[in-house]
């Protein structure tokens, strides 16, 4: 079964095909790092004029690199959100378009179902049951998940998301967008014992995460150390990096341990950082734990998993309807199963 996955919830356009949900032929991504670099941030509306600007000649490329003809497409699978709802329609009234004028089945799909169905699209997918951290711009969430559709909530933040703490100190220290990639680099420059910013365990509950106050903590530390923290940077960076992962790591075992369960999965883009990649390997080896993320083009968005998602929702029989709409906003429990 080819399926046509579309995702458009931000600010990469994005089309691939994926046969029977995971096997990958083509996944194109083209990315508007470069529109929103002088902003500092995605600005949504230029997001909106980029995707409809690219979204034809995107997927069309997707197709192509596939080595088939549209009419060898069995469905289409879209992300109906998450995200910004301008860039959201762009891409899901397309969708609509396309299927309904080949007259193929199509599925909205949600953006965090699609970032957990990545690690399925890698050559040793994980068994059920798992754990799965998603760590994004946007969420940060923890499920446990006994099917492809059966998440579990576990515990999800508070405020900021680790992504969106990562791209704001990165605004605040003037070092662009994406923060996420610039920390990673500069932070091996760094040394993270130098400045020990605060750890939000928040132990009374649980799984959950705030990354509130160690955004307010940098930001405090520029201002008392105005002088000097230009020199500093590498350390500053170094040192934000170091107490985020903390948490993570601290919370994704400790939801392992609670279920007794030994399967890690780590998904979304900050599941790219490769200083997170490389502490929970270190912890998943040394307490016994299988861990599973995808190679760091799965973890960013793209639209491989919006295909992969979409095939399981496709194979039973669900089909989206002209009038569905895409939704900006909402809590993990929106996922399937919570």
């Amino acid at each position: 079964m080819l399926i046509l996955g579309i995702d458009t919830s931000c600010d990469d356009t994005a089309a691939a095909v994926v046969r029977d949900g995971t096997e990958i032929l083509s996944n194109v991504v083209a990315s508007q790092i470069q529109v929103h670099h002088p902003y500092g941030g995605v600005v949504p509306e230029l997001a909106s004029r980029k995707h409809i600007e690219w979204i034809l000649p995107v997927v069309y490329d997707s197709i192509d690199k596939a080595g088939i003809d549209p009419s060898m497409l069995d469905g289409v699978a879209v992300t109906s959100g998450p995200g910004l709802i301008g860039a959201l329609l762009v891409g899901l009234n397309f969708a609509r378009a396309f299927a309904y004028g080949r007259s193929l089945p199509w599925v909205g799909v949600n953006h965090l179902e699609g970032h957990v169905a990545a690690i399925f699209l890698e050559e040793k997918p994980p068994d059920f049951p798992f754990v799965a951290l998603l760590v994004s711009g946007g969420h940060t969430i923890l499920y446990y998940v006994t099917g492809t559709e059966i998440f579990e909530l576990m515990g999800q933040t508070r405020d900021d998301a680790a992504g969106e703490a990562f791209d704001k100190v990165s605004k605040m220290l003037g070092l662009g967008y994406p923060g996420g990639k610039v920390i990673d680099e500069l932070s091996l420059k760094g040394d993270p014992t130098k400045i020990n910013f605060p750890r939000a365990y928040m132990n009374n509950y649980r799984f959950d995460f705030s990354f509130s106050g160690i955004k307010t903590s940098v930001a405090r530390y520029l201002q008392t150390h105005s002088a000097s923290f230009e020199t500093e940077i590498p350390d500053i960076v170094a040192g934000f990096q170091e107490a985020v992962i903390d948490v993570l790591v601290h919370k994704a075992f400790g939801a392992l341990q609670e279920r007794g369960c030994n399967r890690l999965v780590a998904v979304g883009g900050v599941a790219a950082n490769s200083a997170l990649r490389k502490r929970m390997k270190a912890e998943a080896s040394r307490v016994g734990v299988t861990l599973h993320i995808p190679a760091p083009e799965l973890c960013t968005d793209n639209a491989a998993m919006i295909a992969a998602a979409g095939y399981h929702h496709l194979v039973k029989g669900e089909r989206g309807a002209l009038d569905m709409d895409a939704f900006s906003k909402g809590s993990a429990r929106k996922m399937t199963g919570c």
